[in-house]
């Protein structure tokens, strides 16, 4: 019987990136995110790999919208075995300046979906004796970038909540780890790009030069197939010893 994965902001990113390479791995697949053609994007990975997928729009502000994305993927597909706590949002501003419910929002959909998700398929994987759950934090989970309060913030508190759930899902074979990139050059991160070219009166290529990539020794962009990579092997039957852990591909940044 083939693994399920359920992916977060899937439809977009790097969550796409790590949809598709876990379709290429014969994985059946629970899609997720905000884009309109959504259930297309699913159709379509799903015939290209010859899986099983479904796609979901849940709003992950809403607790009550999470766990029925949980009853629902389990409904379509019998059962959950990995789950990969990707979506996220950011807004930029000064801490004086910034909004709070910019600030609600960010903490909702990068970190207490992540909780609220891993709450309500925690039941199901105790009772099949397996689970993988895999959270994409960021290089911002354990460095800090001006004018990034509530990303930074959100992403120190996924890695927090990694390690509690490596702690307690150990007796069951549940498994909790985190990946943090550095810069994926992402939808999201290509606004930030244009965003702050506005704000520093430079150009896209300076910003990303001289802001974005300053402090990686490697000056490129995190590939998102790798990334992919690290998600499929912490989703292995025989990683059950890796637990509780921050795996940072970040290009040297955390180095220095």
């Amino acid at each position: 019987m083939k693994k399920v994965a359920l992916i977060t902001g899937s439809t977009s990113g790097i969550g796409k990136s790590i949809a598709i390479a876990f379709a290429e791995s014969g994985y059946d697949i629970m899609f997720h995110g905000l884009e309109k053609n959504g259930p297309e994007i699913a159709a379509k990975i799903g015939e290209e790999y010859s899986v099983k997928t479904y796609f979901s729009n849940a709003n992950l502000k809403d607790q009550e919208a999470i766990n029925i994305l949980i009853a629902e993927t389990i409904k379509e597909f019998g059962k959950i075995d990995i789950l990969i706590n990707n979506a996220g949002i950011q807004y930029v501003s000064k801490v004086e300046e910034f909004p709070l419910d910019k600030w609600n929002d960010i903490i909702a959909v990068n970190l207490t979906s992540a909780f609220v998700a891993s709450r309500a398929v925690w039941p199901s994987m105790k009772k099949n004796g397996f689970g993988r759950i895999i959270n994409i934090s960021s290089v911002h989970g354990i460095r800090a970038s001006e004018y990034k309060s509530a990303y930074v913030s959100a992403k120190h508190g996924v890695i927090g909540l990694t390690k509690v759930l490596g702690l307690e899902g150990a007796a069951d074979n549940i498994t909790c780890n985190s990946i943090c990139p550095g810069y994926v050059k992402t939808p999201l991160v290509e606004g930030q790009i244009r965003d702050q070219a506005k704000a520093h009166g430079l150009s896209e290529e300076e910003v990303i030069k001289q802001v974005m990539l300053k402090k990686q020794a490697v000056k490129e962009f995190i590939p998102e197939k790798k990334i992919a990579e690290l998600a499929l092997f912490l989703a292995k039957e025989d990683s059950s010893a890796i637990t509780g852990s921050a795996y940072v591909l970040d290009g040297g940044w955390s180095a220095q």
